[in-house]
């Protein structure tokens, strides 16, 4: 897709947003996770695409597949990816390069369900996540490059999902063996 076809599509959709609000809400493509056996956990979408995990072998994975959190900063990557891309678009910016690395710092105690000495629980969310962008774009200035990323990472939906610690319900079915 050409710049100009991305932000003649953003465009249409936003004029139909304004006509009619209510249609931007919508339910996400939902994952379906299912375990292979071990710590092998196959996760599809609805379109066939699918994706396995596995932890590494210290935690008794074959470490031979990428982890569940690594895929949580995988989204965080390409979101923000995809989010600067598209306002580049908008604003005829026409990118050479650009590219995102997600990282974060992570307690493992917390994944196993231990305690500090205190007796406190040991988090098992991230410790912090940070995100390193690579921008370039012939004829503009660098102010203008850290404008546009700084502006767009207000509206990557995965980093506003993890800014706002959206609470997660759990339904639970259990099936006879």
């Amino acid at each position: 897709m050409t710049l100009q076809d991305i932000a003649t599509a953003i465009e249409r959709v936003e004029s139909a947003f304004r006509r009619r609000p209510a249609a931007g809400l919508h339910d996400d493509a939902p994952a379906a996770a299912r375990w292979e056996g071990g710590t092998r956990v196959v996760a599809t979408h609805a379109n066939g695409a699918a994706v396995v995990t596995d932890m590494p072998v210290e935690l008794g994975g074959s470490g031979d597949q990428v982890t569940p959190g690594w895929l949580l900063r995988a989204a965080l990557a390409s979101c923000a990816t995809t989010r600067i891309a598209m306002a580049a678009a908008v604003e005829g910016i026409e990118l050479s390069s650009l590219s995102v690395d997600a990282g974060s710092r992570s307690d493992a105690r917390g994944l196993l369900g231990m305690t500090e000495s205190d007796g406190s629980q040991v988090p098992a969310a991230a410790c912090d996540v940070e995100l390193t962008v690579r921008i370039a774009a012939v004829g503009q200035s660098p102010e203008r490059l850290r404008a546009l990323v700084e502006g767009c990472d207000r509206f990557s939906p995965v980093s506003e999902t993890l800014r706002h610690a959206v609470p997660v319900a759990a339904r639970i079915q259990v099936d006879v063996a």
